[in-house]
């Protein structure tokens, strides 16, 4: 696991200019800590807390986290971070249906994978499940909730529309004894799902259709993974997430903006709430911020079921997919998604962030981190015919040129290389200073050598390049630098090369927005997968799942976390060395969106 992430030097931005007036202004300083979350009543004498705000971090345990997350996770932890606060980790398991489990650990393992760490505030909404049965019992014995008994398409249809305001539900007007009983036998599992709901009593004609007399509990009968069959009605989110932030105290929620239309909901719970004496003022304060739009991907957690149920892709951890265990595998690292995350902001207005942003944080932390290795991608066999045969060298690289404590390697040289295909050309085209008839180059970290003519095959392809040695020119040593030439080119040795499986990943839709003027399935990139055999120098052989290189002028590549074994490691690929997507796709220069908006 990563080590906690520390502070970083941040960008001023809305949130964090909010939280430091409230710091400024003392707005919680009078709250107070009982231990365990609960109503006021359970913090009456207890100390005030010595954390200056408390944020958290809520996902649903129903999916796997994706790169939108990544940038909320960034922006609660590091916040609290910052200000000297904490940050709660919370599950909002309210919909036993789709939880489960498996999600959970997964969740708790991405947090922990980006460095971040929620100490013992691990909550579950489930956790307050009797306090939010008991607040629900206070709505209706104070006549703001009833129980109504209209079926789905009803309700929709008393709803209202945005333009229409709503009418209320023939079963509004129930005395309270009435609904207070009803909402007991709907607990006691009395009726069927569906039958009955509880709304609370707010307004039917407001403009926000969020406060047209909401629904707060609905009958379900099903297994809850942390409850099991305790209850027979289940709370909404709305009112959960609300409440489930005033008993951990929280003081400043932060949400995307698709919840702004929520917040007079989630303001009006809990001042009722407070009215009634069960929680305690301040309250937590709720405030949006723009979503991740991201080019070249889809965060649609339909969409993403969709790619992995009709198996478009290998399953949720596939390095192409944008779910954190996925860039796990891919190679991305925290510190480049916490880069990325301090690099994009924090606004309230929606706009487009280029995949290109993400992909050069990573390459800057890959840069910095990431030992060189050298691996020839597309290989063709390099015969130094003058070098005597059996004969052996060894020649020092680096294994980081711009960090010198990190030391050399060893590889080794023979009389059989493999260098890339693109290395030679018998015809040379104005500018190329690598391998053609008659030039001289250097093999990288190796000796000068001179081409003097390639074999071929029938149709033409060459099969062997041939080349002579200057046996006084190897690197390091005493007169090499008399040679001057202006190609240098890597290599392996043929006879010591390690031949490894290597996966080619790039984006896996072709166009910036995918789906924007056709089915989202239909612009997928055919080329977002390319299998082929590398030849990489020996040491690669013993890399450890997980352990990153930059193979020197392909990228940076990880040994596989699933498919690796010992002495056979397989290798993803992370990112390029420079950004050639637009090199390779100059259409997608026109898509709308691209850019940082």
């Amino acid at each position: 696991m990563n080590k906690p992430a520390a502070p970083t030097a941040q960008v001023t931005n809305f949130i964090r200019n909010i939280i430091e007036a409230d710091l400024a202004k003392g707005t919680y300083a009078s709250r107070r800590w009982g231990g365990k979350p609960g109503p006021a009543s359970t913090h009456a004498n207890a100390p005030p807390d010595p954390a200056k705000i408390r944020t958290r971090f809520p996902p649903e345990p129903n999916g796997y986290l994706h790169f939108g997350h990544a940038k909320s996770i960034c922006l609660n932890f590091g916040v609290a971070l910052q200000y000297g606060g904490r940050c709660h980790m919370r599950f909002d398991d309210t919909n036993p249906v789709t939880e489960d489990t498996e999600y959970v650990d997964s969740i708790l393992d991405s947090v922990k994978w980006l460095g971040f760490d929620w100490g013992p505030h691990l909550y579950y909404a489930s956790d307050f499940f009797d306090w939010l049965y008991r607040f629900a019992e206070a709505f209706v014995e104070h006549g703001l909730a009833y129980v109504d008994s209209l079926s789905a398409g009803e309700m929709r249809e008393y709803r209202g529309t945005l333009t229409e305001a709503g009418k209320h539900s023939p079963y509004r007007d129930r005395p309270a004894a009435e609904n207070l009983d009803l909402f007991r036998r709907m607990k006691a599992g009395e009726f069927p799902d569906g039958a009955h709901v509880l709304r609370l009593k707010i307004d039917m004609s407001s403009p926000n259709i969020n406060l047209r007399d909401p629904v707060i509990y609905r009958i379900r009968h099903a297994h809850h993974h942390r409850t099991g069959d305790k209850w027979c009605v289940y709370p909404m989110y709305d009112y959960t997430h609300c409440i489930s932030d005033a008993l951990e105290n929280i003081t400043h929620s932060l949400c995307t903006l698709e919840f702004e239309d929520h917040r007079p909901l989630y303001d009006w719970v809990l001042e009722r709430l407070a009215d009634f004496g069960v929680l305690a003022r301040p309250l937590p304060h709720k405030y949006e911020f723009a979503r991740l739009n991201l080019t070249y991907v889809v965060l649609s957690k339909r969409k993403l079921i969709q790619l992995v149920e009709e198996k478009h892709v290998d399953g949720w951890d596939d390095p192409r997919m944008p779910t954190l265990v996925a860039a796990l595998r891919r190679g991305f690292t925290p510190d480049g998604f916490r880069l990325f995350a301090d690099r994009i902001g924090v606004s309230k207005s929606d706009s487009w962030i280029d995949m290109s942003v993400l992909e050069d944080c990573m390459r800057e932390v890959l840069n910095e981190s990431a030992p060189r290795r050298i691996a020839v991608l597309d290989p063709v066999r390099l015969m130094i015919d003058n070098y005597p045969a059996g004969k052996e060298d060894l020649c020092e690289l680096p294994n980081h040129p711009q960090k010198p404590e990190w030391g050399k390697r060893a590889v080794p040289f023979a009389r059989e290389l493999w260098i890339e295909r693109e290395d030679f050309m018998e015809t040379p085209s104005k500018g190329f200073f690598r391998l053609f008839p008659g030039n001289e180059v250097r093999l990288r970290y190796g000796f000068v050598v001179k081409c003097i003519g390639a074999d071929k095959d029938a149709g033409g392809n060459v099969t062997a390049v041939h080349c002579e040695i200057y046996p006084d020119s190897k690197s390091g040593t005493p007169g090499a630098d008399k040679y001057k030439v202006k190609g240098n080119i890597h290599w392996v040795s043929a006879q010591h090369a390690y031949k490894a499986e290597v996966r080619l990943y790039d984006r896996l839709f072709a166009v910036a927005h995918p789906g924007s003027e056709r089915d989202f399935l239909a612009d997928i990139n055919p080329h977002s997968k390319t299998l082929i055999h590398a030849y990489c120098e020996p040491s690669v052989r013993e890399a450890k799942p997980e352990e990153r290189f930059q193979f020197e002028r392909h990228g940076y590549f990880i040994a596989d976390l699933k498919d690796s074994k010992p002495g056979a490691p397989v290798f993803n690929r992370t990112v390029t060395l420079r950004d050639s997507w637009v090199k390779k796709h100059p259409d997608s220069l026109s898509a709308p969106g691209r850019g940082l908006g």
